[in-house]
């Protein structure tokens, strides 16, 4: 059986930037190990198979891949799914600025704004709030682990941490650009990080590369088989926990524009809105655009 795909580049405006994905838009018939296999016959960060709901008032739902695991969550393959399925539907005349994906994690409410026939900007609402969790590794461990020293971690009050809004990340805040672009997959990664919740690192500074921008960062899972991510949607989700526990922005909606994949010659820029209440996180919402880049069949 023939399927149809599209890739698209994700948290861009532009081609050849932000994180590449694939959809498979026929995975009828599919299980798992061959899901798996196609995503690693991809290659890209992660590979989404579309299938029909179980709730028909519901857009679709979809399973996210990594080359190396199945996630029951992620933020470039939300906004992409998002993105090419309301493309989908306008052209075919269908309501398109609103649809509710069905992930792993729960539902996913979307909204799109069309730009042109291959390009459209979504936004999503965090299916699951941010939560500290255990990161039982120490500073020392960490930066070795990164090609750092431990005088290169923390800013401002931010220090190692571990959050999760359905997947978990470590959080490797960096005093600045200089520190963020001496890190890499060093020796003992791998090693160090299996004691961490999911093996990454999601580390991060407040200096940017571009005016307007509050975040730089970068994301090491190779685990995942992902060496080094573009852009992490699921990582900015958890991202705003470590925001929250450490900068605590006070009572209302607060915008921060995260840019990561600039040292992959993939520059991304992902939007985070959070909404506090009472000193606490009441919701947020992840966006940023996405352009179709290509369309095929696997045969």
């Amino acid at each position: 059986m023939s399927r149809r795909f599209v890739t698209l580049d994700v948290f861009t405006t532009r081609p050849h930037a932000g994180n590449p994905l694939a959809v498979v838009l026929d995975s009828d018939g599919l299980d798992t190990a061959a899901m798996q296999a196609i995503a690693r016959e991809f290659n890209l960060s992660e590979t989404v198979f579309v299938a029909p709901p179980a709730n028909p008032a519901h857009r679709a739902a979809v399973r996210i891949f990594t080359p190396g695991q199945e996630l029951p969550f992620a933020g470039h393959p939300t906004v992409g799914t998002a993105v090419l399925l309301a493309l989908r539907d306008a052209a075919e005349g269908r309501a398109a600025d609103r649809l509710v994906l069905e992930e792993k994690v729960g539902l996913v409410p979307c909204v799109v704004a069309l730009g042109n026939a291959r390009s459209a900007r979504a936004t999503f609402t965090l299916p699951k709030l941010p939560e500290q969790v255990a990161q039982p590794i120490a500073d020392a461990a960490l930066a070795e682990a990164l090609g750092l020293e431990v005088a290169d971690l923390g800013f401002d009050g931010h220090r190692p941490g571990a959050f999760s809004a359905g997947v978990s990340y470590t959080m490797v805040p960096v005093a600045g650009r200089e520190a963020i672009a001496k890190a890499r997959v060093a020796g003992p990664f791998e090693r160090t990080m299996a004691a961490a919740p999911n093996g990454n690192a999601f580390v991060y500074c407040r200096q940017t590369e571009e005016a307007g921008h509050h975040y730089h960062a970068r994301m090491f899972w190779p685990e995942a088989g992902v060496t080094e991510d573009p852009a992490t949607g699921s990582a900015v989700a958890a991202f705003a926990g470590a925001i929250m526990a450490f900068d605590r922005p006070g009572d209302g909606t607060h915008r921060f524009v995260i840019e990561q994949g600039y040292e992959m010659g993939r520059p991304s820029q992902i939007e985070l809105t959070l909404t506090a209440a009472g000193g606490a996180l009441a919701s947020a919402t992840i966006g940023g655009a996405a352009v179709v880049m290509s369309e095929g069949v696997l045969l």
